[in-house]
């Protein structure tokens, strides 16, 4: 392969919350004043030290080798990396507070080629991004199809997804989408459950609102899970536009089982992982190559605590 078309760097890591490497100690076991166990915070670390985090936690990297934020470190990652005058740029990553595979590229080719396969891939209604998630609360089938118009509005000077159906021509002229996820539940236990996503279609917090319509918010949504509301046991909607985002409210039995104190209940990060994406092959008739990203430590002992076993 020529130098020019160095192919992606996949990395597993994350949003702003978890930039810990698979196989790392450092910061390893919940320290009294950790908010959450087994959650590295951006803000614990250096600038130095996020780029030795994202440069440990590459998964595959083919060819040679102001805010701190991913995109802040990009020019120190490439350089790290070998990359010489090659700049980096994010290709895909998870959404806001998800965690999961960041896809990063330093050549345009190779960029333009992986854009053109994942958006014929939506045409055919292909996936080839999947999610884990935990959610509170069990899906009422097993799997099945989620299909939603959604839109943003600023509601109380925040940007937040609303669904609207049935949505209108003026609707969809007017900004909203008609967005679609794959869901399966691959376990369950102490109400909760482990469920695969799939979206089939790209919006701000798709995922997270389609588990909302479900009556099974992620945990750790702090964002959306107000909208759903518990009568006598019985799960309903609260209307979208007139509910503020709060933290999100957990049973005092669920608690438990998480063994967390309230406050580090209400720092719960958002349990919605980016775990494997699927990139074009070598040549077009080649199978897709899949990436995956280790679950974050937190995710994992979530698991444990809730005693979910993927089947």
């Amino acid at each position: 392969m020529r130098q020019q078309e160095t192919p992606p760097v996949a990395s597993p890591v994350l949003s702003r919350h978890q930039l810990q490497p698979r196989g790392s100690s450092k910061r390893s076991g919940p320290p009294r004043d950790q908010p959450f166990p087994g959650l590295l915070r951006l803000e614990d670390l250096s600038r130095e030290e996020l780029v030795d985090v994202l440069r440990a936690a590459v998964v595959d990297q083919k060819g040679k080798p102001g805010d701190l934020t991913l995109l802040s470190v990009l020019p120190e990652l490439s350089q790290s990396l070998g990359l010489g005058e090659r700049e980096l740029q994010v290709v895909r990553a998870p959404g806001k507070d998800c965690s999961g595979l960041v896809l990063l590229s330093s050549c345009p080719q190779t960029v333009s080629r992986i854009q053109k396969f994942f958006t014929h891939s939506r045409r055919v209604q292909r996936p080839t991004a999947t999610y884990c998630a935990i959610t509170d609360g069990i899906p009422a089938t097993s799997e099945g199809k989620i299909q939603a118009a959604l839109k943003l509005e600023h509601i109380d000077g925040v940007d937040l997804v609303v669904p609207v159906k049935p949505p209108s021509r003026k609707d969809i002229l007017e900004g909203v989408k008609r967005t679609v996820s794959h869901f399966r539940v691959m376990a369950t236990g102490s109400g909760c459950a482990l469920v695969q996503l799939q979206p089939l279609t790209v919006f701000p917090s798709q995922l997270q609102v389609h588990m909302i319509l479900q009556l099974c918010p992620v945990l750790g949504d702090h964002t959306y899970s107000a909208r759903v509301s518990t009568v006598l046991g019985q799960r309903f909607l609260l209307p979208a536009e007139r509910t503020k985002p709060q933290k999100q409210v957990l049973d005092e039995a669920l608690i438990r089982c998480l063994r967390l104190t309230p406050s580090q209940a209400a720092q719960l990060p958002l349990h919605l992982h980016l775990h494997c994406l699927l990139l074009p092959g070598p040549r077009p008739q080649d199978t897709p190559i899949e990436l995956l990203a280790p679950l974050p430590p937190y995710f994992s002992r979530t698991l444990q605590c809730l005693g979910l076993h993927q089947r």
